[in-house]
């Protein structure tokens, strides 16, 4: 969120935007594109649906922007969008695929093995690799939550789901992403004292 709060567009930019300035409306994509990007990605974790969402969230952007009335800061306006452009694709690839939000996603979308004898020091894993690990609909919970700061009720709200639906897939995210970054952690132990007894 900090990326987004952090950047500053003066309002009379944001004023010449909502009459249709196109230099104000390239100011404002180039301010937040990355942030954007980064957000969706999250999100898809494919690069070329990522970029179809940027394009699709400036697209709201600049369409909607003469109703901003500054109640927030502009960026926390834009990753909602974002965020809300993210989880409607998500949702449409979910139906495409004759899932629903309720579907034991766990069941279908196995998680791969992971241990410290068949991975070497060198392979382990970060956190992001550890959400990209997750079904879809857990590490978006996980994302709203752990890393945007939205509370459940919020989260239930994007997803049309109620704050029990939010807590209990946060819980199964938590209890999948536990041995993951346990592996990891005995990885990056076994790394450093490989490399104390190297030093011996």
């Amino acid at each position: 969120m900090s990326k987004f709060v952090d950047i500053q567009i003066d309002d009379a930019i944001i004023r010449r935007a909502s009459r249709g300035d196109a230099k104000a409306h390239e100011i404002i994509y180039r301010a937040y594109s990355s942030p954007v990007y980064s957000v969706v990605l999250r999100f898809t974790r494919v690069p070329a649906h990522a970029e179809d969402l940027l394009q699709e969230t400036f697209v709201e952007v600049m369409r909607s922007i003469s109703k901003f009335r500054g109640d927030a800061p502009l960026g926390i306006w834009i990753r909602r969008i974002a965020i809300s452009k993210a989880l409607m694709f998500l949702r449409s690839a979910w139906h495409s695929r004759g899932q629903s939000l309720d579907d034991d996603w766990e069941q279908n979308l196995p998680c791969r093995a992971v241990s410290g004898d068949s991975r070497g020091p060198d392979d382990a894993l970060d956190l992001d690799a550890a959400l990209a690990e997750l079904p879809e609909v857990s590490r978006a919970v996980v994302w709203l939550h752990d890393v945007e700061g939205f509370t459940h009720k919020e989260i239930a709200a994007l997803m049309g789901k109620t704050e029990s639906f939010s807590k209990s897939q946060l819980s199964r995210a938590y209890q999948r992403l536990r041995p993951l970054l346990e592996a990891e952690a005995e990885s990056r132990n076994y790394s450093a004292n490989s490399e104390l007894m190297s030093r011996c």
